[in-house]
């Protein structure tokens, strides 16, 4: 296929209301509605990026305006998070499904391995791909998964970006797992959007839960709002500034607009 050509965007109408917290437009959809939304574009073979919000992503977002704008662009953002769940029923009086990637990952790919949708995994390591893709095929008997690719830890050059983009389009992929981190997958899927006709979904560090690597907190912790705090015990090196600085911003950042709401 020509990278050239223009594609079809999704038709995400049933996720066309958007509220806003702190510097995130939510989409307000159901769990199940925007599972067939997804799996209805990528059959298309449209061109779509889906975000997964959370708490720190809000607080990214509001301290870059040029990452606001990346996120905002994308055809879903969805409410990853128990806080984004809590703001939009305090803010808008609006219960909203928790649509965790995490979660939504099995679900969307067992349903991909039912109706024969190819995947393709982009970003992680080697090995974490690897076995990822290992997970999968016992876990969702019959899932085509058309590519996996690893970039490298740097910035690609125009060339190199132009060769991913024809390896996953050459792939026949019409679901694309980005795993390169907040923000990076976020404006890497924006970048690319109109050039790769999938449905793009950045996933962050998903895959190492999906291959049974590393565990999720229990449901109730979940559903408690306290998932971040099982993160921070699994690594206290990397994610504790990241918590403690961002949480409470988002604390200052959700209670600066509910005054001004008011």
């Amino acid at each position: 296929m020509d990278v050239s050509t223009p594609l079809v965007r999704p038709d995400f109408t049933v996720e066309s209301r958007r509220l806003k917290v702190i510097s995130l437009n939510i989409a307000i959809t159901s769990y199940t509605s925007f599972q067939q939304t997804v799996i209805g574009a990528a059959h298309r073979g449209d061109s779509g990026v889906v975000c997964f919000a959370n708490a720190h992503m809000t607080v990214e977002a509001a301290r870059n305006a040029d990452y606001a704008r990346a996120v905002n662009g994308a055809d879903w953002v969805v409410a990853d998070g128990m806080p984004l769940v809590w703001a939009l029923k305090a803010l808008y009086k609006q219960q909203q499904d928790r649509i965790c990637g995490m979660s939504f990952l099995p679900n969307l790919l067992r349903q991909a391995a039912q109706e024969d949708v190819p995947v393709f995994f982009y970003g992680s390591t080697s090995d974490v791909l690897e076995r990822t893709a290992a997970a999968c095929q016992q876990l969702f008997p019959g899932l085509r998964i058309v590519g996996t690719l690893s970039p490298p830890f740097r910035d690609l050059s125009a060339q190199e970006e132009d060769e991913v983009v024809e390896q996953i389009v050459g792939s026949g992929a019409r679901l694309v797992l980005v795993a390169l981190g907040c923000p990076k997958q976020e404006k890497w899927m924006m970048q690319v959007r109109n050039r790769i006709p999938a449905i793009m979904l950045g996933i962050g560090g998903a895959l190492p839960v999906l291959a049974g690597e590393v565990s999720r907190a229990p449901g109730w912790m979940q559903r408690a709002g306290f998932e971040w705090l099982y993160r921070l015990g699994q690594e206290p090196r990397r994610l504790f500034k990241r918590y403690a600085i961002g949480n409470t911003l988002y604390i200052l950042f959700f209670l600066r607009q509910a005054v001004t709401r008011r």
